[in-house]
């Protein structure tokens, strides 16, 4: 297995993304997966790393990256170094990262012979999840998406930060880590972006433009984001499949930090359940 850790995509105008790539160097035809983190989320976070090696077992070229604006640094990219930059995060933001992410993929591997780059699959957890809906409504690179407990709705998280006046006057609006017990600030940005590209940001529009396979995959033990989001994406599409993992929470029974050598079994039955979406033969 070829491991390459913390590759730096710079962009002009823009800040820097951190990217890893997990592939064989002896298997040919890779299918790429690209994995968008969620809110309060980084690539490094808990069981990530275990699911990517488990993927480039399986012969995928598996790519995880950190939004620009997640929160982590380009030399601590683990956790909320940087909460100025989390602050000025926002789904416009995160479209545009992703659309990054995608063309430099297509570029760094366009004339490998072991990685198929006209095979890219989308995999999105809770906040990613959305995005990667909206990205590959957009994107016809796309070929096949995966969203794990993914939310259904921006709206209504979007304006229920706070009381909308209370926050365009101060500006910002902090919640809670529970586990790194940081404020997180919420620039009103965020709330005025959305507004500017409602349309765009609509989960539900998005996802009934979907012609490519989608596998939804969801627990229900999920206290983050409730089981029936991921109900209501399959209702708006019936082409996509549902797939409900028992006892499941949000992150699939992992946690950060994971000091396990093998995935919990949760995560694991979601992983599985994927490569025999992707007709790859589970490893």
């Amino acid at each position: 297995m070829n491991i390459s850790k913390n590759l730096v995509l710079e962009r002009h105008g823009k800040k820097p993304i951190l990217i890893d790539v997990f592939k064989s160097d002896i298997y040919g035809n890779q299918p790429i997966i690209i994995f968008c983190h969620g809110y309060k989320g980084f690539k490094d976070w808990g069981a990530w790393d275990l699911m990517a090696k488990s993927f480039a077992k399986s012969r995928y070229c598996f790519i995880k990256f950190n939004f620009s604006h997640n929160g982590g640094t380009i030399t601590n990219p683990i956790d909320f170094p940087d909460l100025e930059a989390f602050g000025n995060n926002n789904y416009s933001k995160e479209l545009d990262d992703l659309n990054d992410v995608i063309d430099w993929v297509e570029t760094r591997f366009k004339d490998h012979q072991n990685i198929d780059i006209d095979q890219i699959i989308l995999i999105g957890h809770s906040r990613g999840g959305g995005i990667s809906i909206i990205k590959a409504s957009e994107d016809l690179r796309i070929k096949k998406l995966i969203t794990l407990a993914s939310v259904c709705d921006f709206s209504k998280r979007t304006a229920t930060i706070g009381d909308l006046d209370e926050w365009k006057k101060s500006g910002v609006k902090y919640v809670l880590n529970g586990r790194t017990k940081q404020q997180m600030p919420h620039y009103y940005q965020f709330y005025e972006d959305f507004k500017a590209n409602e349309e765009r940001l609509n989960i539900e529009s998005a996802i009934k433009k979907l012609t490519i396979p989608h596998l939804i995959i969801h627990g229900d033990n999920d206290t983050s984001v409730s089981i029936e989001e991921g109900r209501n994406l399959n209702k708006w599409n019936p082409n996509c499949k549902l797939k409900v993992i028992k006892g499941a929470d949000h992150v699939f029974n992992a946690k950060h930090p994971w000091e396990k050598d093998e995935l919990s079994a949760e995560l694991s039955s979601a992983i599985n359940s994927i490569k025999e979406f992707t007709n790859k033969k589970a490893q």
